[in-house]
């Protein structure tokens, strides 16, 4: 991506990405298998552009930064 040249993003599903359980215990109603997330997983940095809106809303709240937030440190 242009923003963050140095990072490799790939979509994944939310199973796939290994998430910490304090995001999975907030998602609800859905599939794990099913709810996207685009992210570079070695660097905790995710696209909330691509991501469905509860498991970015999650990811705010740990240790992972979104990219524009990550570009701005």
């Amino acid at each position: 991506m242009e923003i963050a040249p140095g990072l490799q993003f790939k979509h994944y599903t939310v199973a796939e990405a290994q998430l910490p359980v304090d995001v999975l215990t907030t998602i609800d109603h859905v599939s794990l298998g099913d709810v996207a997330i685009c992210c570079d997983l070695e660097h905790n940095v995710f696209y909330a552009g691509h991501t469905e809106v509860q498991v970015a809303d999650a990811l705010r709240a740990t240790h992972w930064v979104e990219v524009r937030d990550y570009t701005e440190r």
